[in-house]
Formats: structure tokens, C-alpha cells, sequence
């Protein structure tokens, strides 16, 4: 059991727009194909502002936007139930398994970041809102990367997705990690935030390579300074508002932000 009170012990990490999938494209691609092929189509803000939540409850809560909703009454002529949500999730699932593998490379300065973790002796935890039926290929294309985890907990593993910190407290459970304050949650999403907040432990928030910005590394390179700047205050506005502890571009700016973290723990300070 890691014990270890002014050292980082483990740090948990999401896995699309955290660690792979500059941008959280995958989801992204499957929720917009999959409501277009139910006959309301949503568009990118309406797809992206629940992310982070488990599939399922992601589906629900783009049918309950209202315009949404309304779309879907004017295309069957009686509000969404239940039932359509459990049946757009069963639909959802070979779209979801489509589009992960097209979006699964390692975030830049990820790999670096991981050595970094091992380095400190910390271990290296994940979870995701995927369920666990969905990222076996994803786990595959990560590990030929050469990222491996220690734990992976996906949104299927636990009774309460997030923001409850149920896959965060999971994770620990498995990594034999006792001490909370020497832990850190690192995600793309508000939600994602909550949960590590919700938690009891050190949050980092990433504004750029995932859901805020939602731009692939390609495109988000070859925007004009200007724009990425308007981009990038936006995300970091909406980042910072979540309550995170810090807020950082991406995984590669992680290392210095761990430094900080231990010795903010040998000062004796708390999350």
C-alpha cells in the first residue's frame, strides 16, 4: 500500500482528450452520426456540451436540450421516452466502436509526461465515460504506443458515473493508494473536474487538447496566433470556472505543474 505523505502517490487520467485524441473527436463524430441517422441532426456544441458523462447519460442530456427535444417531436410526433434513449444507446454503441480507432493517437508529450509519473514512483490510473464493451482497441493502439496503465475503470465498471468520483475512488481502490492528497485527476471536461473535486483530490484541467477546444493537433496548429488566442481564453475561462487546482494546455505541460504539487504536500497542504 502506498502511504507516502508528501509525495505524489498516483495520478488518474481521462482518456479521450487527455491522454489520446487531441481534440475528443471520437465521441464526438459517433453522437453527431448517430442523431443525423435518427433524423435530428445536432451540431458540434450541442454534441460536445455534455462530455465527460457516461454515453448513456450523455444521450439523454442532448435530448433533453430543448431544441433538441423539439426537433425529435417534430420528426415522430411525441416526445423521446426511456425506451428511445436505451435504444439510441444500443445504436450508439457500433458508431462509438467506429470512431475510436480513428482517433486514438497518443496526445503529444504524453509519452514524456508517463516516464516523468514512473520517475516519481507514482502510478498511472485512468478511467473514462466509454463503457467497457468500447475501448478495447483503444487500449491496444495505447499500449503499442507504449501507454499502459495500471488501472483502467471505464463508465460500465461502477454504479454512478461522473461527476460522482466513484471510477476515481475505484481506480484507487485497485492501486492500493490511501492517501487522497497525494492523488491527481487530470481531465479535459467539467464534469471530468467534479468528479476529481468530488474525490478529495488535486485537479488539473486541460483547456486545449480536448473537448473546450475540440480542434485536431493538425488544425489547431495551423490556426493564426489570433484565433488560437480567442480559442484559448475561452477554454481556459471555462476550465478555470470548474474549480480545478490548476488548468494547463495539454499532458505535456503536466510534469512541472506534479512539481508544484509535491511541494505544496511537503508544505503540508492539502487539496
Amino acid at each position: 500500500m502506498t502511504t507516502s505523505n508528501t509525495r505524489i502517490q498516483a495520478v488518474v487520467f481521462d482518456w479521450a482528450g487527455t491522454t489520446v485524441d487531441f481534440g475528443s473527436r471520437a465521441p464526438i463524430l459517433a453522437f453527431m452520426a448517430l442523431f443525423a441517422d435518427n433524423k435530428v441532426a445536432i451540431s458540434i456544441e450541442e454534441a460536445r456540451a455534455p462530455m465527460g458523462l457516461e454515453k448513456r447519460d450523455h444521450i439523454a442530456a442532448v435530448l433533453n436540450m430543448p431544441r433538441v427535444a423539439e426537433a425529435w417531436k417534430a420528426v415522430y410526433g411525441t416526445a423521446f421516452t426511456t425506451q428511445d434513449i436505451d435504444r439510441l444507446y444500443q445504436d450508439f454503441i457500433p458508431y462509438q466502436l467506429k470512431s475510436i480507432p480513428l482517433c486514438s493517437a497518443l496526445i503529444p508529450g504524453a509519452t514524456e509526461t508517463f516516464q516523468n509519473i514512473r520517475e516519481r514512483g507514482a502510478k498511472i490510473g485512468s478511467n473514462t465515460g466509454y463503457a467497457s464493451m468500447m475501448i478495447g482497441q483503444l487500449v491496444k493502439d495505447a499500449a503499442e504506443q507504449g501507454y499502459q496503465p495500471d488501472c483502467i475503470i471505464t463508465a460500465s465498471d461502477v454504479k454512478h458515473g461522473r461527476p460522482y468520483p466513484e471510477m476515481l475512488w475505484k481506480n484507487l481502490i485497485e492501486l492500493d493508494v490511501s492517501d487522497i492528497k497525494g492523488v491527481v485527476k487530470v481531465d479535459d471536461t467539467v464534469v471530468g473536474i467534479e468528479e476529481g473535486l468530488n474525490g478529495g483530490c488535486w485537479t488539473v484541467a486541460l483547456a486545449i487538447s480536448g473537448n473546450e477546444v475540440g480542434l485536431s493537433f493538425e488544425e489547431w496548429q495551423q490556426l493564426p496566433q489570433a484565433e488560437q488566442k480567442v480559442l484559448k481564453d475561452k477554454a481556459y475561462a471555462k476550465m478555470n470556472a470548474s474549480g480545478a487546482h490548476y488548468v494547463i494546455d495539454s499532458i505535456a505541460d503536466l510534469p512541472a505543474v506534479l512539481d508544484d504539487i509535491e511541494k505544496r504536500l511537503q508544505n503540508g497542504e492539502k487539496p
